[in-house]
Parts: structure tokens; C-alpha cells; sequence
């Protein structure tokens, strides 16, 4: 099956490498299988440890200095493929549905429970960490960091938002067909308790029309809710302008940047963005269970909280009582998942060392290539031809025969039985030489 799987990457197969990061990959792996069927000496594997831990500061520079040894390579543009093991095995062009993580994010994953099974850090270590990383994630969208929180998934965000909302009856919210289901489970709710009217704007051959927001938009509109890049075919939203939409009629905007954070540039004060959550396993090359939570600064305080905890505490006062936080953060009601945040800490570097710009020119500039040569075959897309994001959909006739051909190709994309849908995603790991093998197939469905 390549539709809903995750494909597993077999260790006793990984390349043989000199390279630091690769080193400390393998070592990270072997030292788990020999912690667990032997003691391990406690002198030497703390020393290894900290020799891991020290090595993960520098792994950043070389592999800033391998990229740039690599850049003009045609087989590999953006010199990362020797950090992606997945690259050694399979065309994996699914990145939409998940992405695999560079060596580094495994090394940061591994020393983290390395050192919480040996000499478990401080909370407090862990809260300066985590930080750093609000600052990085802050960076990367062009936001101040008093502005970020950690939430555990974008439908989190979705809750958050909407339910601080103080909604009236006869209100309305206006999403479109291209947003992902939480957001209608969600409204629907809404439609069901409060009397909020749900509208959706339809899409004309896979792509959502301005004329067609501003038709649905009125004074009576709270909220409009939609996905930055559509997981259903890639659609990349104009924010400036729905933003506009919005704020003239008096209504917030929320964004759902997953498939699109990480993948190319994004300013969220450019584009006027009120709210914008983002799950870290797609684009920004980590893992599950924390998603970066943006609100706007002069709107931190008027979504009011729905749950409470120790990490709302800016300061303590007398007599049991409490100053909550006045930052984004102040949506981070408790204990975070610490190893995630380091995580996407690690993945975040890796962004800022290869540089999302780059990353965005070519990856789009595949995504770009995929679409004119899909066309050319005859296919129908789903995908609007100018369309610019890293993926796109397109029809096929029969999904069993694309799902059997696609696997033997050893090929990673979504089918979609239902739709008679294929869905590709390439990312930055990817090659034009992959492009082609894929396109190869392609040519030979119905």
C-alpha cells in the first residue's frame, strides 16, 4: 500500500558514511539495540553521550559546508540528499502526507532520550530550550516570538480559535471545500449549538475564486478559516488578499499552514494573517505531537483561554494567586512534549542552513514541472496549472492498477481510490531525475 503508510527505513541497510551526522545517526541506533539486552557501562556511555552531545553543536556547520560543496551538483541541488536515508532506497515524492527527517533530527531525537535515560535533564533547561525554538520558528515566518505557542496539532489551533470566538446567532463562517475536515467538524458543531451559519465557497476546477470568497463574505462573517495549501490538490490560497476580505468586513482570518510552512518562505505580518497553526511533519522535517500556534500580538488577550495550568504562570503573587502570561505562550496550559520541541528544534536548523528560499525555488520549481508534463501526457488535473505549491492532483482511471505500478517502481505518493485521485508531493530531497521516473509511469496509466 502506499496510500495512509508510513514506509519504514530499514537500519540494516543505511549507507556507510564518514560524514559526522551520519556517524552519530548510527551510533544514536546502535547504542538503543545494545542498551537493551546488556548493562551498559555507566562511565563509558555517559562519556559517549557527552561526546554526542558536543558533537551535535558542530553538525550544523558541516552540514552547512556540505551543502555548499554540493550546491552546483544536478543530481543533488540542494546537497541534503546524503542526510536523508530514505533518498538511498526509494523515490519518496509524499512529503504532503509525511516527510521523512534528516540524520540530524534523528542524532537530536536520539541524544534528548539518551540523556533522559542516563541523567535526565531540568524542566527549567528544557523551558530555555524550548525557547530557542520559538524563537527559530519565529524567524522562519517572520514573527516575533512573544507571538508563537506550542499546541499538540493544528486541530487544536482550529478549537482554540473558533471557540474563543463570542459567537451570536445569525453569525457566519466562511471556509471552502478545500479546507481539511476538521475545520467542518468543527462548524458543523457550531451550526448545531449556536445558530452560526456555515458558508463554503465551492472550487471551479480545483481552484478557490476571489469573487467567490468576497460573494460569501458579509458583515454578519466572524471568521474565515482555510488552508494556506489544500492537502486535497495543493491550491495555494492569496492570504494578502483574504486577509483584506476579512478585516475589512470585521472578521479574523485563520490559516492551517501545515502543508505549506517549511516548503517555501512565508511573512505572516506581510500577509496579514490574524491566527496560524502548523503541524512540524510535513515541511518542517519532524515529528508528531507539537504544532506551532501563531497569533497575532494585539490579539493574544482577546481569545480568552478554555483551560488552565502551571504554564500560564508569568509570575507568582501572594496568597495562591497568579499573573498569567501575556505572550502566545499563555495557550500553553502544561507540560510540553519536550522531545518534539527539540525535534523540530533540529528541524528548523536544517531549514536555516539550507535556506527555505532555495528549498522554495526548487521545490516549486519541480512541482512546476510535474504539472506541465502531467498535462502534457493528457491527465486531468485537479490542480490549477499556475497553481505554485509543492503539490498537485490528478485523475486516473483505475487507482489499483496506479497503486501496483507506482509500488513497483518503488515510488511513494497518495492514491486516492474514491476520488481516482494521484497525488504528488516532492520536497527537497528531491531531484528532476526522480521527477521523471515518476512521470515515466505516469505515462503509462489510464
Amino acid at each position: 500500500m502506499v496510500d495512509g503508510r508510513l514506509w519504514a527505513v530499514s537500519t540494516a541497510n543505511l549507507p556507510q558514511s564518514t560524514d559526522l551526522g551520519s556517524a552519530l545517526f548510527q551510533f544514536c541506533l546502535n547504542s538503543w539495540r545494545y542498551l537493551s539486552v546488556m548493562n551498559y557501562h555507566r562511565r563509558t556511555f555517559l562519556q559517549k553521550t557527552a561526546m554526542a552531545a558536543g558533537a551535535l553543536a558542530v553538525i550544523n556547520d558541516r552540514t552547512a559546508a556540505a551543502i555548499n560543496h554540493n550546491a552546483a551538483s544536478t543530481t543533488d541541488p540542494l546537497g541534503v540528499r546524503g542526510d536523508f536515508p530514505v533518498t538511498q532506497k526509494r523515490t519518496y515524492l509524499n512529503a504532503a502526507y509525511t516527510a521523512p527527517v534528516p540524520r540530524q533530527v534523528v542524532t537530536a531525537s536520539c541524544a534528548f532520550a539518551e540523556g533522559k535515560a542516563n541523567l535526565p535533564g531540568s524542566v527549567g533547561d528544557m523551558l530555555k530550550e524550548t525557547e530557542k525554538v520559538r524563537q527559530q520558528y519565529a524567524r522562519l515566518i517572520n514573527a516575533l516570538p512573544e507571538e508563537i505557542a506550542f499546541l499538540s496539532s493544528t486541530s487544536e489551533g482550529e478549537n482554540i480559535v473558533t471557540n474563543g470566538i463570542a459567537w451570536n446567532k445569525g453569525d457566519n463562517v466562511v471556509t471552502d471545500d478545500l479546507h481539511y475536515e476538521t475545520g467542518f467538524v468543527i462548524f458543523r458543531h457550531l451550526q448545531e449549538t449556536k445558530g452560526v451559519e456555515l458558508r463554503i465557497v465551492k472550487n471551479k476546477n480545483g481552484g478557490i475564486a476571489m469573487e467567490d470568497y468576497a460573494r460569501m463574505v458579509d458583515k454578519k462573517t466572524r471568521l474565515l478559516s482555510l488552508s494556506f495549501v489544500s492537502s486535497l490538490n495543493g491550491f495555494r490560497h492569496d492570504l494578502r488578499a483574504l486577509a483584506s476580505l476579512a478585516h475589512a468586513n470585521g472578521a479574523y482570518l485563520y490559516v492551517d499552514g501545515i502543508q505549506g510552512v517549511g516548503a517555501f518562505p512565508l511573512d505572516v505580518h506581510s500577509a496579514g494573517i490574524d491566527f496560524m497553526c502548523s503541524g512540524t511533519y510535513k515541511w518542517l522535517l519532524s515529528s508528531y505531537g507539537v504544532a506551532p500556534f501563531y497569533v497575532r500580538k494585539d490579539l493574544i488577550e482577546q481569545i480568552p483561554l478554555d483551560r488552565y495550568g502551571w504554564k500560564h504562570i508569568e509570575k507568582e503573587l501572594p496568597d495562591g494567586r497568579f499573573e498569567l502570561s501575556h505572550q502566545a505562550k499563555r495557550f500553553e496550559y502544561a507540560t510540553l512534549p519536550f522531545p518534539e520541541v527539540y525535534s523540530l528544534g533540529a528541524g528548523l536548523s536544517y531549514l536555516e542552513k539550507v535556506g527555505v528560499d532555495k528549498i522554495g525555488q526548487h521545490i516549486l520549481g519541480l512541482a512546476r514541472q510535474l504539472r506541465q508534463r502531467i498535462d502534457a501526457q493528457g491527465k486531468r488535473l485537479f490542480t490549477p496549472m499556475e497553481n505554485e505549491s509543492p503539490t498537485l492532483t490528478f485523475y486516473i482511471e483505475d487507482p489499483a492498477s496506479a497503486r501496483a505500478a507506482f509500488t513497483a517502481a518503488v515510488i511513494d505518493v497518495t492514491v486516492r481510490d474514491k476520488e481516482k485521485q494521484v497525488r504528488v508531493s516532492p520536497a527537497l530531497y528531491n531531484t528532476a531525475d526522480e521527477v521523471e521516473k515518476f512521470l515515466e509511469v505516469v505515462g503509462k496509466l489510464k
